[in-house]
């Protein structure tokens, strides 16, 4: 079958940099089924789901709906529902979460620029202290290859045991499927397996990173995810907090006024810095990958690191 994900796999399109970007994440369960824009297309309130969005997208805060693997039969009703919010900064990462007798409503509530810096006092929530969060992608409805691929993968992962699954709606890149989402740290990864999710998920529960497979983390922009990954593949450090974006500088733009270079700058935990120059250039096969199935051939141009440059703490 001829997808979006059988392409760009057939075209080696690059991962890193590829990750949705979000500090924070919101994310609310919600069973049954989930259309295209899930948020306003499921059994959630569409007003709500929209309110939602609308509060949380100026402040760094992503919104998603979840669900557990497995059938997700039409049924009306207002269950119990669990709701996390995750931070995904280094050496500041947290999970919390809580259980919803009725109505999300009161997620309306919630201090999104507060959440959106890290703060999470505001949010009267428990700390969520079991194992990594993974997040697939399995909503059909807006990317058939998320159903395709992303569904089989899910319910293997849930039926060994691996982690604590759950389905998620949109997190971005349907043509890297299935693609996986693990809090608390954000870290994205695409064209995932269940032996690759279970290594995964075994580093991110001692707080540590697997670079195999690895969009970026969530917390950074484009070229950021490709800066962080660019110095672990250069140090080797796996450990989660141990690197930290300090700044992003665009080099001079192109003729449409765009910059299409960056000079990133990295910081070690241990006072070691390194500036990574970052440059986004078409390629032919960018010209001929689909984001998703259905559209129109053209993506944004893959990321490629120029130089690594590293200086004395």
């Amino acid at each position: 079958m001829n997808t979006c994900a059988t392409a760009s796999r057939a075209l080696a399109e690059p991962l890193m940099g590829t990750a949705a970007t979000a500090r924070t994440w919101l994310l609310l369960e919600q069973p049954g089924p989930w259309g295209a824009k899930a948020l306003t297309q499921s059994r959630l309130d569409p007003a709500l789901g929209r309110a939602l969005e609308e509060a949380a997208a100026p402040h760094g805060v992503r919104v998603a709906l979840i669900r557990r693997p497995g059938r997700h039969a039409d049924v009306p009703g207002a269950p119990r529902r669990t709701a996390f919010l995750a931070h995904t900064a280094p050496g500041r990462s947290w999970v919390r979460r809580t259980v919803l007798a009725g109505s999300p409503a009161p997620l309306l509530g919630l201090d999104f620029a507060r959440l959106g810096s890290g703060d999470h006092e505001g949010a009267d929530w428990e700390p969520y202290e079991g194992e990594p969060l993974a997040l697939v992608c399995t909503n059909g409805k807006r990317d058939r290859c998320c159903a395709l691929t992303g569904r089989p993968l899910a319910a293997e992962l849930a039926a060994s045991g691996s982690g604590d699954i759950w389905e998620v709606t949109h997190i971005g890149g349907h043509r890297f499927s299935p693609t996986l989402l693990v809090l608390p740290y954000g870290y994205a990864y695409g064209r995932a397996t269940a032996p690759g999710v279970k290594e995964i998920l075994d580093a991110a529960a001692g707080g540590r990173i697997v670079t195999d497979g690895c969009r970026g983390r969530s917390v950074w922009d484009r070229p950021g995810q490709a800066a962080d990954l660019a110095v672990r593949a250069r140090t080797g450090e796996t450990r989660a907090g141990a690197l930290t974006v300090t700044g992003t500088d665009p080099v001079l733009p192109g003729d449409d006024g765009e910059a299409h270079a960056w000079d990133v700058r990295v910081a070690h935990t241990d006072g070691r810095n390194w500036r990574v120059r970052i440059s986004a250039a078409p390629t032919p096969e960018s010209a001929t990958s689909v984001a998703s199935c259905g559209a129109a051939p053209g993506v944004p141009a893959p990321l490629h690191i120029d130089s690594v440059t590293g200086t004395a703490g």
